[in-house]
């Protein structure tokens, strides 16, 4: 397929511009075969080569995966030094088939929480695909929205207090202007495999209006074709946006 945001599953409804996926299920995919929790975020590693190569072909524009929350840095530090040391490693073996495959690299989060050797690598990487028109694969690292939200408010709050920007003028698009997402499109669909039915500090300004998906399939056995699964179920819902159906319909 082109990379048209246009494109469609099925000759079905226009494929999402933009998904974000949270990938649960590491270490519990692990634990069911008496492995150590390591060996899940490995294998885990695998399936992000394979979504992000058939979102590529599919043509969708914006894929964002829950990479590290803020959060994970409360985890026990063998596993966070081990989690963090094998991202930046599948990134580097990874940046030269994402720019074959054209896809830029990006990176949101707290990143100065971030090791400086792991960050210099990461931030390479970046810059080697920059240059990429594809796919935008954006690692939320070091991530949660409530920080997120917090240091937006602070930037709006700096501004007012300067003369810059008055209380009357802060609206919906100063704050998302102000988030760490500012320069791509909100997701049209959020997923999250493992089966838990919560968003867990994710994005939760951005997906208002996100369609949900959840499968209990966990992250190192979600493949192709349960992404593709996951885009029909999305191009066969309505998305209203507040309005009836009739008024979606009048549209058309």
């Amino acid at each position: 397929m082109s990379t048209d945001s246009k494109n469609t599953v099925s000759g079905s409804k226009p494929i999402p511009a933009h998904v974000a996926i949270i990938m649960d299920g590491n270490g519990r995919w692990a634990k069911q075969r008496g492995l150590d929790r390591s060996a899940g975020h490995v294998e885990g590693v695998n399936t992000v080569r394979r979504i992000t190569e058939a979102a590529s072909q599919m043509g969708i524009r914006f894929l964002t995966l829950y990479t590290f929350s803020t959060e994970n840095w409360n985890r026990p530090k063998a596993e966070v030094d081990a989690l963090m040391s094998l991202v930046v490693m599948a990134i580097e073996r990874e940046t030269p088939d994402l720019i074959k495959n054209n896809v830029r690299l990006r990176m949101i989060g707290e990143t100065d929480r971030i090791p400086a050797e792991a960050l210099a690598r990461l931030n390479q990487c970046i810059e080697d695909t920059s240059h990429c028109t594809g796919l935008t694969l954006i690692l939320a690292l070091s991530y949660s929205s409530r920080w997120e939200i917090t240091e937006a408010a602070r930037k709006i709050a700096r501004r007012v207090a300067d003369g810059t920007l008055a209380p009357e003028d802060i609206s919906a698009d100063t704050i998302s202007a102000n988030l760490a997402t500012a320069e791509f499109p909100d997701p049209d669909l959020l997923i999250r495999t493992g089966g838990d039915m919560r968003v867990s500090n994710f994005l939760l300004w951005q997906i208002a209006y996100s369609e949900l998906y959840v499968t209990p399939t966990y992250w190192p056995d979600f493949g192709a074709g349960q992404f593709i699964e996951a885009i029909d179920a999305f191009c066969g819902r309505e998305r209203r946006f507040g309005l009836t159906s009739e008024q979606i319909n009048q549209a058309l």
